[in-house]
């Protein structure tokens, strides 16, 4: 018995130290696996963070090309680009042609300020509301109705469109001096072609 107890003694100590070194594995197996889980949602965020510097990136050379043909067309010496623009009904003169396509370049400039995160909807709704004081930029705006309706209109444009066609609407039926109050922002909610028509 003695000899029993003398060999339990031996090995109770190994299989203390093995509980401890499988308890040690474990450990270290779980705070693997943690570790390994945490690279992978870091992993994850930089690619999402490189997939939108991307969208980014392709929205800007987007921009600026729009911008150097509208420059190229509202030039003197290339008026004749114009007439190739020149898509309203009924056709506007020159002069009021050269308006539009500055309207257009602000407006555009908006919408790439929100879509790059440079201006909230919050943001880009007041600076179209301030936009529409000018009637030449709301004449603009009229012209180019038969564009927008073209557009997909679950996309992000036609929804902004959306936005500023009843932001002219409450402008243009407001009798109230203070414009910089008028038009409330609406939710940011379904697409234009699911919602219902403004009484």
């Amino acid at each position: 018995m003695a000899t029993r107890n003398a060999a339990a003694g031996r090995f109770l100590p190994l299989a203390a130290a093995g509980m401890g070194f499988l308890a040690g594995a474990v450990t270290a197996l779980a705070a693997h696996q943690r570790s390994g889980c945490a690279l992978g949602e870091r992993l994850e965020r930089l690619e999402r963070a490189a997939g939108d510097a991307q969208r980014t990136a392709a929205l800007a050379h987007q921009h600026r090309l729009h911008w150097e043909l509208l420059s190229k067309a509202m030039d003197d010496e290339n008026s004749a680009l114009m007439e190739v623009l020149d898509a309203y009904d009924p056709t506007v003169p020159p002069k009021k042609q050269r308006q539009f396509l500055y309207a257009n370049a602000m407006y555009t400039s908006m919408v790439f300020n929100y879509r790059i995160g440079n201006l909230s909807r919050e943001q880009f709704y007041g600076s179209v509301r301030g936009m529409f004081q000018n009637p030449i930029c709301r004449e603009y705006w009229h012209a180019t109705e038969h564009h927008r309706s073209t557009l997909d209109s679950a996309s992000e444009e036609a929804r902004l469109g959306f936005l500023v066609d009843r932001l002219l609407r409450q402008l243009e039926e407001s009798d109230s001096d203070e414009w910089w109050v008028v038009g409330e922002l609406p939710p940011d909610g379904p697409p234009p072609g699911t919602m219902p028509p403004e009484a």
